[in-house]
């Protein structure tokens, strides 16, 4: 994986740092996750107090291996299964992480499901399809896409329920293409392609026939990635956000959606979601024009700029992301400084907890909800 960035024997280390947001102040821990023996790693989801990812293996081959910690790099359990050349994992939803593999370098990919261990993979991939890539999860479905001859080779959001005979085909009528990014429980987000090529923001309840379009009118362009309770995140672009990409929030319907763009920020994306807050990234003059990992707590002007807690760590980090968050409000991502990329872990210390569960107050079936890293193209 090209773009991911030399990590420098920063090991389990963690910093304590106040960072104000505009509206109040949250205390986080932030540790470095990045498992010793490999050149570069990424957080990409968090469930049920653990976290989810990927590390690639030292060498030029570029063969990755799904990775799942448990709040220290130390934790770090390999979930790469046998038979495979490299593997992702990209959500998950309790005890489970859900992913892709191949069997080649560069080959076909196959939608995979664990329970914690590689032993524990089950092959999601369905009969007769070319690829396929599971990105979300949420209880016990899981949602991605999947491509082959049943879909004119174009890429079809799917749905599981822990078997590859389960896979349920999403992809709407007036779209060429879709691909599901997350979950909560009973639905499913992610994005489809219209007849004149415009990326939309998609909702579903299940099946193909339930679709919301949650794209905003003016926008050219959205994409939903995570779903909790009645909530949906992602991003999009059109006038409304000076033809730039902005981090949004929808509650079922497209015209309820909030810009979350902070003021000071030229972009941002909304990438995950659980109760009412919201992760991603995004960077403009406040951030010195560099990518910074965000928090979000429904709304542009109550947000937090994660990256501050990554500087003591290593003040030559320059970029951050923030990809997953959980119930409890761990969030997780990575972290850059010009060579690969590190994965980490941002913890609110309890004298801030109590402001982040007030935010799940009256939030039920929460699912968290990840963008896919590799949509198949087509």
């Amino acid at each position: 994986m090209s773009s991911l960035l030399r990590a420098r024997g920063l090991g389990a280390i963690s910093l304590v740092v106040v960072l104000a947001s505009a509206v109040q102040a949250a205390v986080y821990t932030a540790t470095i996750l990045h498992p010793v023996g490999f050149q570069g790693s990424v957080g990409y989801a968090a469930t049920a107090g653990t976290q989810i990812g990927f590390a690639e293996v030292p060498g030029p081959s570029g063969e990755h291996h799904a990775m799942w910690w448990n709040d220290t790099a130390a934790s770090a359990v390999e979930l790469h299964p046998a038979g495979f050349a490299d593997s992702y994992a990209l959500g998950g939803s309790g005890n489970a992480q859900v992913g892709y593999g191949s069997t080649t370098l560069g080959g076909p990919s196959q939608a995979l499901l664990w329970s914690g261990t590689a032993g524990s993979v089950v092959n999601l991939h369905p009969p007769g399809y070319n690829d396929s890539v599971a990105s979300g999860a949420a209880g016990n479905t899981q949602v991605g896409q999947a491509r082959g001859p049943a879909t004119g080779n174009q890429s079809h959001a799917f749905l599981w329920t822990g078997s590859a005979a389960s896979a349920v085909d999403l992809h709407p009528v007036g779209y060429t293409r879709s691909q599901a990014n997350g979950a909560a429980t009973g639905s499913q987000v992610g994005m489809g392609q219209d007849l004149a090529g415009e990326p939309h923001a998609l909702l579903w309840y299940g099946d193909a026939s339930t679709v919301v379009d949650l794209h905003p009118v003016g926008f050219f362009s959205s994409q939903a990635n995570g779903a909790s309770g009645t909530q949906q995140v992602g991003y999009g672009a059109g006038t409304a956000t000076g033809f730039a990409t902005h981090a949004l929030l929808w509650e079922g319907i497209a015209s309820s959606y909030i810009d979350l763009n902070p003021s000071g920020f030229s972009y941002s994306y909304g990438i995950a979601i659980a109760g009412k807050q919201q992760v991603g990234y995004g960077g403009g003059p406040a951030t010195g024009g560099q990518g910074h990992a965000l928090l979000w707590n429904n709304s542009a002007s109550n947000y937090v700029d994660l990256h501050q807690a990554l500087l003591a760590l290593n003040a030559n980090f320059n970029f951050s992301v923030a990809n997953g968050i959980d119930s409890q409000g761990n969030i997780v991502g990575y972290a850059s400084d010009g060579g690969y990329p590190v994965a980490v872990l941002w913890t609110a210390v309890p004298e801030a907890r109590s402001w982040i569960l007030m935010s799940f107050a009256g939030i039920i079936g929460t699912g968290i909800a990840l963008r896919c890293r590799r949509p198949i193209d087509g």
